[in-house]
């Protein structure tokens, strides 16, 4: 059908072609923002807390955690779900392979559908708590619920269409394919970028603490 021809064709290729314009165009950005000369003494070895920072920052600091708790489980709950879903279907390997020429073993088809349902539950989980929260609901933007249409609707759509329920599977599939199309799209332009970015971002702020003497 024409819709479908769509979205894995042209769509689908010009996605990809934005998706990898905008991450170089954010990464040199990055690469080649103009940095402050540090003529400090340094204190401690910048590598080291550099690269302890990464770990470190996986969990709260013991003062925060127990009003951090559920933030923390729902943040896990999406991201290793969305990993799950995204590397372990075997339409999505099939489809990374035809891209980049690598494959591995897909996950049995209950698994990614168990954790496609609990990733979308955590999402609503966090919007519910961004919107009922008076401080995080005066910080969020735009950005921010935009990122999250766009990281939620590939799962509705993927659930629909491997359920069968509503339209035709040929339309479920190719929304499908266009939310995720939208996704690609936006990634590289909002804060879903922290999913290339958080490890190096991480280690120049805890080198940076580290040559003070500080804790990240």
């Amino acid at each position: 059908m024409p819709l479908l021809e769509f979205a894995r064709g042209p769509a689908f290729r010009f996605a990809v072609l934005v998706f990898l314009a905008g991450l170089a165009w954010r990464l040199l950005h990055l690469l080649l923002a103009r940095r402050k000369i540090d003529l400090s003494e340094p204190r401690q070895g910048g590598v080291r807390g550099g690269l302890a920072t990464i770990f470190t920052r996986l969990v709260h600091p013991p003062q925060f955690r127990e009003r951090t708790r559920n933030g923390t489980l729902i943040a896990y709950t999406m991201h290793i779900g969305l990993a799950i879903v995204v590397f372990g279907s075997a339409p999505h390997i099939i489809l990374i392979e035809s891209v980049a020429g690598v494959a591995w073993a897909p996950l049995p088809p209950v698994v990614v559908h168990l954790a496609a349902g609990i990733t979308l539950a955590a999402l609503f989980a966090a919007l519910a708590r961004r919107l009922g929260h008076p401080v995080l609901r005066l910080l969020s933007n735009f950005d921010d619920y935009f990122s999250w249409v766009v990281t939620a609707m590939p799962l509705v759509t993927g659930l629909l269409a491997t359920a069968h329920i509503g339209l035709r599977y040929e339309t479920l599939l190719a929304l499908h394919i266009l939310s995720f199309d939208a996704f690609l799209i936006w990634f590289p332009f909002g804060k879903l970028m922290h999913a290339v970015i958080v490890f190096g971002s991480r280690y120049t702020t805890g080198a940076a603490f580290a040559r003070r003497g500080a804790r990240a």
